[in-house]
């Protein structure tokens, strides 16, 4: 298509702004499930494509038109239904900047606009969050991605160890990587092994709360901690049961293991012992991640800080600056403590690519070569908070979960299963059917909270991560609990 003029993009841009404040500003008070299924979307936008082209104006409208009454309201502050955050002004408006821009911030000496607001952010969280001096983090595009970066540094650090190079031999032939996780450990993990080729974690115990007993981790890596493994890391009869690796060769080197930890259960929002399981880990020689997505942000809090202590001596860690900080999608982060294994996992050189003559790229932190500059939102949302700013999120946070589990609690038949000590509340409901109370709450449109199961009881769990649920919101989602389970 010939460009268009100069100012082609005035109209379409100030529509979508216009769509953009309507759909925002109707937020407090719209029903939270969508009105329309994808069939009856896909009906609005037109199943054909035209042979001619629309204008764009039409088009923005006419999709605004046509996808809103499909939309679920997940900005609500009466939204609990998973842990996603709404999104704070800054963050959206850096977000449209990005898009506008249209930077691919892969390489630091190619775009040093964008490299310098995501780098600042980098290193403002890792500040933040009480990680260890020399940690390098990146953005990714989520939690799952940022297991998934931190797991393969650690697969090649833990293998480095033991004199094999994955980045160079690949991973069929290694010595057998064992990994282990709490049994009650979020099922992103699984599946950033399992794209790693390191297959399903050993499930280590858990308390009723679904923190890593030391004692268990302890137990379970001493389970097959034989010597480093030989070629096929099966051990002199090639059958691998207990992942031991030992040859006989002699090798006194420990067999490579990764420990994975949890900072924020999904259900009850506890985080694992963090000092006791790392030194466990580490006295292993294994490498310790923390798979963090809601739960590390405690660690800007100094009233909640406790509830992550040590989680500073891991290797590494994963969170998501959509969950808590309320950033709009696209805001994952991966941080490592030595950024040696983690460029050796994700680094790609060609001779069209400039390399960076300081520092490390973007690139070189995280999957992707063609990426946006995902990390601006967050620089401005901390510009926004401050260090003062996030610690009162984090807490107001809490605060309203505390709120929403002691209203549940006051009404009769209803038990909180949790010990509320951040943002999730499990809610079992005597004499009523879960999957039934969640279906006439969405029917009723004021709160939206997601059935669950935990610890054997069917649940109703409230995940509150949005920065507007204040006491206004929890009363409206109590009432609208009394409602249903009146009706």
């Amino acid at each position: 298509m010939v460009p268009g003029p100069e100012d082609e993009f005035h109209d379409p841009l100030d529509a979508a702004a216009r769509l953009s404040r309507e759909w925002l500003d109707g937020m407090p008070t719209r029903s939270i499930v969508a009105r329309a299924d994808v069939e009856q979307v896909k009906d609005a936008l037109g199943r054909d494509l035209a042979d001619a082209g629309v204008d764009p104006v039409e088009v923005v409208e006419s999709l605004s038109a046509a996808v809103e009454p499909g939309l679920i309201a997940m900005q609500s502050p009466r939204f609990f239904g998973w842990v996603i955050g709404g999104t704070a002004p800054s963050a959206l408006a850096a977000d449209w900047l990005v898009s506008a821009w249209d930077q691919n911030a892969a390489l630091r000496e190619v775009t040093p606009g964008v490299n310098g607001a995501e780098e600042l952010a980098a290193e403002w969280l890792c500040d933040l969050l009480g990680l260890p001096s020399g940690t390098v983090a990146g953005f990714t595009t989520g939690a799952t991605t940022a297991n998934l970066v931190a797991l393969a540094a650690a697969r090649h650090a833990v293998l480095e160890r033991v004199g094999w190079d994955d980045a160079v031999d690949g991973i069929q032939g290694a010595p057998r990587i064992r990994v282990f996780a709490g049994d009650d450990h979020h099922p992103s993990v699984d599946v950033a092994l399992r794209w790693l080729g390191l297959g399903r974690p050993v499930d280590v115990a858990t308390d009723d709360q679904g923190r890593m007993l030391p004692e268990a981790l302890e137990a379970a890596l001493a389970v097959g901690a034989g010597s480093a493994a030989g070629e096929d890391g099966r051990g002199d009869d090639g059958a691998g049961d207990d992942g031991s690796g030992d040859d006989g060769s002699g090798d006194d080197r420990p067999s490579p293991a990764i420990v994975c930890l949890q900072a924020g259960n999904i259900h009850s929002g506890a985080s694992d012992p963090f000092e006791a399981c790392v030194g466990v880990a580490h006295a292993a020689g294994a490498w310790a991640h923390v798979d963090g997505a809601f739960g590390l942000w405690v660690a800007a809090s100094g009233r909640l800080r406790h509830l992550v202590a040590g989680v500073e001596l891991a290797d590494s860690w994963a969170t998501d600056a959509h969950k808590t900080l309320n950033v709009p999608y696209d805001a994952g982060i991966v941080a490592v403590a030595d950024p040696a294994p983690l460029v050796a996992a994700m680094t790609m050189h060609a001779a069209y690519l400039p390399a960076a003559a300081t520092g490390i790229d973007a690139a070189d932190r995280v999957l992707e070569l063609s990426r946006r500059a995902r990390g601006v939102p967050t620089y401005a949302a901390l510009r926004t908070l401050g260090r003062d700013g996030v610690a009162e999120l984090v807490d107001g946070l809490a605060d309203a979960a505390t709120a929403l589990a002691e209203g549940l609690r006051a009404m009769e038949g209803v038990e909180v299963l949790n010990e509320v000590v951040f943002t999730q509340v499990c809610a079992a409901f005597d004499g009523h059917d879960v999957a039934e109370l969640a279906r006439a709450l969405d029917d009723d449109g004021v709160a939206l909270a997601h059935p669950s199961r935990w610890r054997g009881r069917d649940v109703l769990r409230f995940s509150v991560s949005n920065r507007s649920t204040d006491a206004a919101a929890t009363a409206a989602t109590l009432d609208a609990v009394r409602r249903v389970l009146a009706g």
